[in-house]
């Protein structure tokens, strides 16, 4: 992913709210959200042209949702850290740093058992260069915890509230009910953040089941000022086009948009519309069901 705006404990009717763009070459294969054969009970997109995927691990995906029995419930995703200059091409795919978590990877924690969130993040944090940098957010819909390889930060559990994070090292954070001057972050904040974190809060508060209107919020193209774009790396054209919240470049843009909200009695809807080259629009994947959120 590279903008993901998240909604935690932050209105008394819904538990976690998520909206997410992820932005990727448009030439990597990719297949859309669905439940998973090989993995029962999991629901993620599936990216099946990863570099550094192991011959026979299953693909891996850039946000999912796993129900389980007993309240074990996992949702996980994760942002790239845009660095040019640090990419390493025998790095374990990001991908597979989710699904170790949503299918409880016995080397994780017990064998059959889900490692909850707190303790994975602490495990995976032990070994910060198995992976290229990332962004790691995950939750047992108890507990939601933040972790990046690449920060000096340790793992956090983030607070009910709003948060937002791209492809920087930090998470931009606000209360659940104050204005947009309570945000803050260890970093100058990103224009996309920022606003998109506005606009997610405006209908968490007034209207936080609409989830037509959070994908308006993920479909703004709008590119922020060359005064306010970040610095990494990228060619200054490329950065320009990558402020916009859903990127449209020439051989990099927004593949998917996906929603999903999570309500106090376990209902959910988890949406994902799937994008082509410039933004053509390829289909759109709902899914509703009941979470048990009493274990």
């Amino acid at each position: 992913m590279c903008l993901v705006l998240i909604g935690w404990r932050a209105h008394p009717d819904y538990r976690l709210i998520v909206a997410a763009n992820r932005d990727e070459f448009y030439t990597r294969p990719t297949e859309s959200m669905r439940w998973w054969p090989e993995a029962p009970g999991l629901l993620a997109g599936r990216d099946t042209g990863a570099p550094g995927r192991a011959e026979g691990e299953p693909p891996g995906t850039w946000l999912g949702l796993s129900t389980q029995p007993h309240g074990n419930n996992r949702f996980a995703t994760v942002t790239n850290v845009r660095d040019p200059a640090d990419q390493r091409l025998d790095a374990r795919s990001r991908g597979a740093l989710l699904m170790d978590f949503l299918r409880g990877a016995a080397d994780r924690g017990t064998a059959g058992e889900f490692p909850g969130p707190e303790k994975y993040v602490l495990d995976v944090a032990a070994a910060p260069d198995d992976y290229n940098g990332y962004n790691l957010v995950v939750s047992d819909l108890r507990t939601l915890w933040w972790h990046s390889n690449r920060s000096a930060v340790e793992p956090s559990e983030l607070a009910p509230g709003f948060h937002g994070l791209s492809n920087g090292t930090f998470v931009t954070s606000g209360g659940p009910s104050r204005g947009e001057e309570d945000l803050s972050a260890p970093q100058p904040i990103w224009p996309k953040v920022r606003a998109g974190l506005t606009g997610l809060r405006e209908i968490a508060r007034t209207d936080p089941g609409a989830v037509d209107r959070y994908f308006e919020v993920l479909a703004d193209r709008t590119e922020a000022p060359d005064e306010r774009l970040p610095r990494t790396g990228v060619p200054h054209d490329l950065e320009r086009a990558l402020s916009a919240r859903f990127v449209a470049h020439t051989v990099h843009g927004t593949r998917a948009s996906t929603v999903l909200v999570v309500g106090e009695d376990g209902t959910f809807e988890m949406v994902e519309r799937s994008f082509g080259r410039m933004g053509e629009e390829l289909g759109e994947v709902v899914v509703r069901g009941l979470l048990d959120l009493t274990g």
